[in-house]
């Protein structure tokens, strides 16, 4: 049995007739380990979708997104990214401490093209790739389940005009949110001195 289609998939390809394209797709795109191709989209990509949900399943989607090569292939099954400071609710971490299956995706506007990416997700605050990463708070680590290209037929195509200033960098420090600077917000900041440094991976205690 496919591990990419559930009953409700196979129910909706039986009535639209889509189960042999469906499966063929599957057959000859998706893919298991990471091709050059791949990479290369990956690492020049400035952001990327992703997707996470609660332990009941409630789905939660957000943006990241930071300069190019942000986003790392460690390994053929591997990638790697960072969490950059916030606005403190951890959603989608939060998320994958309860529930570690996650859907990553990737679209580059400027020659359209979309990638998509399902896998399982790891935290870690102590990995060696933290220092590479100025302002990381923690690095997110994805082994790959499914790894396939999607249609772009559908993508608008636009240009990045520039990369946003906050985007965190070696040898840059961003300015301050304007929002955290609102008097409503200001004293409820976090205070680093408070902050666990107990390293931990993913699991609630």
């Amino acid at each position: 049995m496919s591990s990419m289609y559930n009953r409700g998939s196979r129910k909706l390809q039986k009535q639209f007739d889509s189960q042999r394209i469906a499966d063929r797709l599957e057959q000859r795109t998706v893919h298991e380990t990471f091709t050059d191709e791949d990479r290369a989209f990956i690492e020049r990509s400035p952001m990327f979708f992703l997707a996470t949900a609660d332990a009941e399943g409630r789905p939660d989607c957000s943006y990241k997104g930071g300069m190019p090569g942000f986003v790392r292939v460690l390994t053929s099954t591997t990638l790697a990214f960072p969490d950059y400071d916030g606005n403190g609710m951890f959603k989608s971490l939060g998320n994958m401490l309860v529930n570690p299956h996650i859907g990553m995706l990737f679209i580059d506007f400027e020659h359209p093209g979309r990638m998509r990416i399902n896998g399982t997700a790891t935290e870690y605050d102590d990995d060696p790739l933290l220092p590479e990463y100025p302002g990381a708070q923690l690095i997110v680590r994805v082994q790959a389940e499914h790894i396939f290209p999607n249609c772009p037929r559908y993508i608008h195509q636009m240009q990045i005009i520039k990369y946003s200033v906050y985007s965190p960098r070696l040898g840059y420090t961003p300015p301050e949110p304007e929002w955290k600077q609102m008097e409503e917000f200001r004293d409820a900041l976090p205070d680093p001195r408070n902050s666990n440094t107990t390293p931990f991976r993913n699991g609630i205690d």
